[in-house]
């Protein structure tokens, strides 16, 4: 979760400012308070999310305590494979977050029928992954999405045109859901040999290996 933060500072003279910071994470924002605190001269503070929602100091730390219980740092991959000879696709998608300070892993994948093209397929994908991220209880947070498709990180990001009926309906459909969720978006592209583990989720499914699995992991995907 990020912040920024809105504060009202006096000096001993009685000289009073008011300042607001970068955004930055919600726990250094909060020891930055801590330190500040110690001064004195801090009159009033507010915290202002990403969905441009007012906090107060009382109310942030309680949040922050309760996101440590709920699965957080999300960080989605997602790709999708289109075999033209049997218009199937292969979808997948590897999911990473954090809970009660432990790192988690979850891998799914779907054969599906009916998709036009590679770029639907990568759409298909990334719904597929926002099903997931759902049923984890995701909501209200910041997620990041990685994908090698520059058609669908470009298009969702708002850099390039939609003029494919079909592509257009998958990009309001993930939309409606994003909001939904009230989650905040961040949308990456990375090279395919980044994204090999969704790549090889994809290409499971279309060969008929259906995987769903979770785990805990030693570290989070970087």
């Amino acid at each position: 979760m990020k912040v920024r933060m809105e504060c009202t500072y006096q000096t001993p003279k009685g000289i009073v400012a008011d300042f607001t910071s970068e955004e930055m994470c919600a726990s250094k924002a909060l020891k930055i308070v801590e330190d500040m605190e110690k001064t004195g001269r801090i009159k009033g503070i507010v915290f202002i999310d990403f969905q441009e929602h007012t906090w107060s100091l009382k109310e942030l730390r309680k949040q922050m305590e309760e996101i440590q219980t709920e699965p957080h740092d999300v960080k989605v991959y997602f790709d999708g494979g289109f075999n033209p000879e049997s218009s199937n696709s292969g979808l997948g998608c590897a999911i990473y977050y954090k809970q009660n300070d432990k790192f988690f892993r979850i891998r799914k994948n779907a054969l599906v029928e009916e998709l036009l093209s590679n770029n639907e397929a990568e759409y298909a994908a990334l719904h597929l992954a926002l099903s997931e991220v759902e049923q984890l209880g995701v909501h209200h947070l910041p997620v990041s999405f990685h994908g090698d498709s520059q058609v669908v990180v470009n298009q969702l990001r708002g850099e390039w045109p939609c003029y494919e009926e079909e592509l257009s309906k998958w990009a309001d459909r993930i939309e409606n859901k994003i909001n939904q969720l009230g989650i905040s978006p961040e949308y990456k592209h990375i090279s395919r040999n980044k994204n090999r583990e969704a790549d090889r989720l994809a290409t499971q499914a279309l060969n008929g290996m259906e995987i769903t699995s979770r785990k805990e992991v030693d570290f989070p995907q970087l």
